[in-house]
């Protein structure tokens, strides 16, 4: 399972908006610096509306949902990348994971202290993305030291990697993430081998108040989220309230809803950040649905019928035949799988085909 680490300075909502994702209050969340000092970790499912039409096809009781992982890191202060505060056991965690979601607070609270003296979202982005390059810089200038006699050498594997160590280097020292400087595919492999911090995917969780929720774009400190997002077209943003969802954890499904209506919100925003989150993360949902269950099931994209049929069971891979595909669309709209089938939207599949997000699917294999 593909892991995203919640991450930003302290007091921003972090453990708030994990025990909010999580439905628990597993981690804890006080008004202090270094709240987190060991990660939590919870799986989180991903909300899909699609399960529940699946669900009525089928005709089954059954429902299991997709799931992401996600980790509440400690908190970071200017100087972690030189060990300040838990800086390096801040690095060490975020190193851990696949993407990252960064809070960022986008509220006032003179009862809530900031660590920085006042609310300035984009400021704390900085602080932390600087913090982030400075140690992919270490890493990039100890790679460069072990390179260089393999690529005099003729190495040609490391005459390749210091050919894109030696791009990375100012481009980190002016501030910008590794994940911005284009690389062609081959560069793409060695990036990953470096496991630079800021190679990583990001999303900014605009972390509001209650009151501003509902009209989370015309706050200010969003608005300027956004300008910084537009600038980075690697990032995203969701506005989300980490306090309103945090006060649904111990409500029933309909007193959590009369609670979001009377706010006049849907949702938290927590759904949203999880769907963009599990987006980011490069995956998509294919299902199978029967009288015995309707399932999500996780791929990456681009991966094809076999790695498909392999996430349920080994043997479904190794003895793939064929895939018997429909879109969920398709199936939604006739209303069954005898009409899907009757109208011609039933496919076969081979080997070489690529899945897409909301494919229903049913494997042949033969072991």
């Amino acid at each position: 399972m593909l892991t995203a680490g919640i991450v930003g300075l302290p007091n921003v909502g972090k453990s708030t908006l994990f025990n909010a994702l999580t439905r628990s209050r597993k981690a804890e969340a006080a008004n202090y610096p270094f709240c987190t000092i060991d990660p939590n970790v919870g799986v989180v499912t991903v909300p899909d509306a699609r399960l529940a039409v699946l669900q009525a096809i089928a005709k089954t009781t059954v429902v299991i949902p997709a799931a992401v992982e996600f980790v509440d890191i400690a908190g970071l202060v200017a100087g972690a990348s030189k060990g300040e505060g838990l800086g390096n056991q801040f690095l060490a965690n975020i190193r851990e994971v696949d993407a990252i979601v960064h809070v960022v607070r986008c509220f006032e609270d003179p009862d809530v202290v900031h660590t920085m003296g006042s609310v300035d979202p984009v400021r704390d982005i900085d602080v932390v993305n600087t913090e982030l390059a400075l140690a992919d810089l270490d890493a990039v200038q100890k790679r460069i030291d072990k390179s260089q006699k393999k690529a005099k050498s003729g190495d040609k594997e490391a005459h390749a990697e210091m050919a894109l160590l030696e791009r990375l280097l100012p481009h980190l020292n002016a501030n910008r993430p590794a994940n911005i400087l284009p690389v062609h595919e081959d560069e793409a492999r060695l990036m990953r081998l470096f496991q630079l911090l800021t190679a990583k995917p990001v999303i900014y969780a605009c972390n509001v108040a209650e009151a501003d929720l509902a009209n989370a774009e015309t706050n200010p400190f969003v608005q300027k989220v956004a300008e910084f997002v537009r600038a980075h077209h690697d990032a995203a943003y969701v506005p989300i309230s980490a306090r309103i969802e945090a006060e649904l954890v111990d409500l029933s499904p309909q007193e959590a809803k009369e609670f979001l209506k009377d706010l006049g919100v849907d949702d938290s925003g927590v759904s949203a950040l999880i769907q963009a989150t599990y987006e980011l993360l490069g995956l998509l949902t294919f299902f199978t649905a029967s009288e015995k269950e309707v399932r999500a099931w996780t791929v990456r994209k681009g991966w094809k019928a076999p790695q498909a049929a392999g996430v349920i069971h080994t043997d479904f891979e190794r003895g793939f035949i064929k895939a018997e595909v429909v879109s969920y669309a398709e199936l939604a709209r006739l209303g069954s799988v005898a009409a899907a089938r009757e109208a011609g939207k039933y496919r076969l599949e081979g080997k070489e085909y690529v899945f897409q997000d909301g494919d229903v699917a049913l494997f042949r294999f033969n072991t």
